[in-house]
């Protein structure tokens, strides 16, 4: 069975810092690009970062703030977010698609699996 469960979200002071992690199972892991979504209220879904073995991008809104990691052996991707905003305030979700992000990574289409989300908010 393939899983996704994100953790780490939370309620933090703008300007603060949380680690989101998602932990996947069920799939080759290290085969897949990861991408990280979020969904505030009232607004579409939207690409915040994707890296896979050969490319990382970010969404311009979160460049110089917020760093995407993966551990394989863990089977795990990480969103470092720093300086937050209450406009970062949002459920975020972790998602992964076979092979590259590819220059399209930011669209949903192409992702097979996904979290259930985490929840970020960022008070003023």
């Amino acid at each position: 069975e393939v899983q996704l469960v994100e953790s780490g979200g939370g309620l933090v002071q703008a300007g603060g810092s949380l680690r989101l992690s998602c932990l996947a199972s069920g799939f080759s892991f290290g085969d897949y690009a990861m991408g990280w979504f979020r969904q505030a209220p009232g607004k579409e879904r939207e690409g915040v970062s994707c890296i896979s073995r050969s490319d990382t991008y970010y969404t311009d809104s979160v460049k110089g703030r917020f760093t995407i990691s993966r551990d394989n052996d863990k089977m795990t991707v990480y969103l470092q977010m720093n300086s937050l905003k209450p406009e970062d305030t949002a459920v975020y979700y972790c998602a992964a698609k076979w092979g590259s992000c590819g220059r399209m990574w930011y669209g949903r289409l192409g992702y097979a699996y996904w979290g259930q989300g985490a929840q970020v908010t960022v008070s003023s």
